[in-house]
């Protein structure tokens, strides 16, 4: 277990993708505290862990005890991602948590990606 210590404050935060993304749970969540946490790996890996992970952010967030807004910035379209999102919309709302979705698309060379502008 580790040594227990303040909560650390950022502005963004990148979620591990993978097998590294089993290490993110509810106690990552109570210290590591994000305006914006991007959620990234589009891979049949992530697909496997992506319910706790989401599930450890809810659990997370409610013991901050503070009213801080925080949004969640995924990076690829997802089953999962759409199901705990109708499933914990009211949670979400709740606890202060907004996702991020975006209808826009970039062009870069022969390239074109969906993207969303994220300001502080």
């Amino acid at each position: 277990a580790a040594p227990q210590g303040p909560p650390v404050y950022v502005d963004l935060a990148y979620l591990p993708g993978s097998w590294s993304a089993r290490t993110v749970d509810e106690e990552f969540f109570r210290r590591i505290r994000s305006l914006c946490y991007v959620v990234s790996g589009d891979d049949h890996l992530k697909e496997g862990v992506l319910r706790p992970l989401l599930d450890a952010l809810l659990a997370g967030k409610h013991q901050w005890g503070v009213d801080i807004q925080v949004t969640l910035i995924p990076t690829f379209d997802s089953l999962v991602m759409h199901e705990w999102y109708q499933e914990t919309h009211e949670r979400q709302q709740e606890l202060g948590i907004t996702v991020l979705g975006s209808n826009s698309t970039v062009a870069m060379q022969d390239e074109t990606f969906p993207a969303c502008k994220v300001e502080f």
